[in-house]
């Protein structure tokens, strides 16, 4: 009788379950049931809209026999995906989105990451395994609907509800009861709840073409832009240097720790004697990307989806123009240097978009020092690799484009140094002053980087300039009264030059950061570099127009016709090369047991794998100088040996010379 009930009221109790469904999953999300509570409560109508999504993907079990295994499956995958928001949200401040499934790949290329320890990797195989024998239990044993099923009036009651679905949310954003855009995804997940932000940013990707955009538009816009020629000398132009430092911040503008002495105090030096300031950046916690997309090429990633990656969707098949490209037409050499993956962000892919000439990531660099929590390379190999890019070109000016790592998260709870360095006080727990101490003093070590690559700089004898800046804050739950700057959105930003810049402070955005600098150089350059340059000499930045016009830009750009361009793209992807140094075999011999070939040659990394006529065979890394190879199997004859350096899912970025060996049976 009781299952009659259920049945013949079976919409209302789906209802509820998409009610009880959000209530869950915002307890998971926010870590607590009474700020759910306070959710459901304190915007009904939010909660209920978020309570309609999950609703309209359950009717789809009206479809089948076996609803009440549908019903666990539908329910399953909204729980799962409000686990892992709660998972993240435990390790980062930005919030679970769908963006983040085109980096599952990358994450797992990150072979010291650390978010997961063997226990919790352990405990989710087995809580998977366990859910997989629930579900085939539910299948094979569980109820099943004995009426007639009315597939076509079902069909139609879902479209009709489906269809009305794009009407309703419009209504509800222009009753302010969700929000179409929000610039702090983290602040939009508490006020508008898990589903409706998740599901918005699975369907919410690219830009929207804007309502007056035109060539017109785009020309006057264009014809607006007030800005000299390049009028520095193009025979005397000054190497660029920027430096995007991973997680980077001015510790003093933490307002609840202390210090026994300076962590940062080249950083400090930087900053009260060249040109500095705050840099306002797009993301939170994690989202590097989005801050290097910003810097590189005057784009604003406030005009996509929510939290969406643009160097994993439009940049992996668009050509973007970037600062690279634009000082290869003062003839700059431009490099990436990255003491990460090259596949990381499909980086490898996106900077010859962007129109790189090199780019050098950890396969190409001999790494074998690591921070003391052995989850990142340290930053000091940068120094020589940052060396090596200018020394790659003769006569030439560079552009050098570095990105650290080392003070990435995540951040240990336990005590990592016996006796460190910079001794921290502040932390409520244990646990938080030891996740301060660690990065504290990981800061010291990347502020000890900058003060080795500066004095590199320093030797040589070429114009430098030097832009060094933080990312975005860590994680660990940090608000806007936690920074003495009041926000969490801000890091800060300094400079080096070598031939008596003066110094002019300002506070930016990262958007704006490239066009700055380049205009204290008298290098204008760019479509979006020049139209930034214009509006902060005119004092415009804070109008309304400076942001529409600059919207229309990035779309002509990137989803438009090109106009800027005169309707032809202007700019092509560049045969990126990936390092600035030849992977060299200088000679190779089979071992006197015959299972082994002794490689030895320059420019060998950890990254180095040997193959053996064209197959990848199990390679020993003995040093930069030597490798050692199995050939057991190889047969007997002539053989052909390559080096080559492999990144993630087995790219290959760059080859040696291919050598012959004979083999002859043992």
């Amino acid at each position: 009788m009781k299952f009659a009930f259920f049945k013949r009221f079976s919409l209302l109790f789906d209802g509820l379950l998409a009610c009880v469904l959000v209530l869950v999953i915002e307890s998971i999300s926010r870590h607590s049931l009474i700020s759910a509570f306070q959710f459901s409560f304190g915007a009904p109508l939010t909660f209920l809209y978020n309570a309609l999504l999950i609703f309209v993907t359950l009717l789809i079990l009206y479809f089948f026999k076996r609803r009440m295994f549908v019903r666990f499956i539908i329910c399953i995958f909204w729980l799962v995906l409000g686990i892992i928001n709660g998972c993240v949200l435990a390790n980062r401040v930005t919030p679970f989105n769908f963006t983040d499934l085109k980096l599952v790949g990358d994450l797992f290329a990150m072979d010291n990451s650390k978010y997961l320890s063997t226990a919790e990797e352990a405990a989710i195989i087995i809580a998977l395994g366990c859910l997989a024998v629930f579900l085939v239990f539910i299948a094979l044993r569980g109820p099943k609907y004995q009426g007639k099923i009315h597939r076509l009036r079902n069909a139609a009651f879902i479209a009709v509800l489906v269809l009305a679905l794009p009407a309703i949310t419009r209504a509800a954003i222009q009753s302010n009861i969700l929000a179409g855009y929000f610039g702090n995804l983290a602040e939009g997940y508490q006020e508008y709840g898990f589903v409706y932000c998740f599901a918005a940013s699975a369907v919410d990707t690219g830009m929207s073409k804007p309502d007056n955009y035109s060539e017109e538009t785009i020309t006057a816009i264009l014809d607006s832009v007030e800005t000299e020629e390049t009028s520095a000398d193009t025979d005397d132009l000054p190497n660029i240097i920027f430096v995007q430092l991973e997680t980077f911040i001015d510790p003093y503008e933490l307002n609840f720790l202390e210090y026994s002495e300076d962590p940062i105090p080249n950083f400090h030096n930087l900053m009260e004697n060249y040109t500095s300031g705050y840099l306002t950046v797009p993301v939170v916690g994690a989202g590097t990307a989005n801050t290097e997309f910003e810097v590189l090429t005057g784009m604003g990633i406030q005009f996509f989806g929510l939290g969406e990656y643009p160097y994993k969707t439009v940049l992996k098949e668009t050509v973007c123009e970037s600062i690279a490209d634009d000082l290869s037409q003062l003839g700059y050499g431009t490099h990436a240097i990255h003491n990460n993956s090259g596949n990381f962000y499909s980086r490898a892919t996106v900077f010859s978009q962007m129109g790189f000439d090199s780019f050098t990531s950890e396969e190409l660099m001999n790494i074998t020092e690591y921070n003391e929590y052995g989850t990142w390379p340290t930053d000091s190999i940068l120094v020589g690799e940052t060396q090596k890019a200018l020394d790659s070109t003769e006569d030439q000016s560079d552009f050098v484009f570095t990105i650290t790592v080392q003070s990435h998260g995540s951040y240990p709870t336990e005590e990592v140094f016996e006796d460190p360095e910079i001794e921290v006080t502040g932390g409520e727990t244990e646990e938080e002053h030891y996740q301060w101490e660690y990065y504290i003093n990981e800061l010291h070590e990347v502020d000890a980087f900058i003060g080795d690559l500066i004095a590199m700089l320093e030797e040589r004898d070429e114009k430098t300039i030097v832009v060094l800046y933080g990312d975005h804050l860590p994680t660990m739950g940090l608000a806007d009264e936690d920074m003495n700057n009041g926000s969490i959105y801000q890091t800060t930003y300094a400079t080096w030059n070598n031939f008596g810049l003066e110094e002019a402070d300002a506070d930016l955005a990262a958007y704006q950061l490239m066009a700055y600098i380049t205009d204290q150089l008298d290098i204008h350059e760019g479509t979006l570099f020049t139209y930034h340059q214009s509006a902060m000499s005119a004092g415009t930045t804070g109008d309304a127009s400076y942001v529409t016009d600059w919207e229309l830009l990035q779309y002509d750009l990137l989803y438009g016709e090109l106009y800027s361009y005169g309707g032809e793209q202007k700019y092509e992807a560049s045969d990126l090369v990936m390092g600035v140094e030849d992977v060299v075999i200088e000679a190779a011999e089979i071992s006197g047991d015959g299972e082994e070939i002794v490689i030895t040659g320059e420019n060998f990394t950890p990254s180095s794998v040997v193959y053996i006529n064209g197959e990848a065979v199990e390679t020993e890394y003995v040093s930069g100088n030597e490798l050692l190879a199995s050939v057991s199997g190889s047969g007997e004859g002539e053989i052909s040996v390559v080096v080559n350096q492999v990144g993630s899912s087995e790219t290959v970025f760059r080859s040696s010379n291919e050598v012959s060996v004979s083999v002859s049976a043992p």
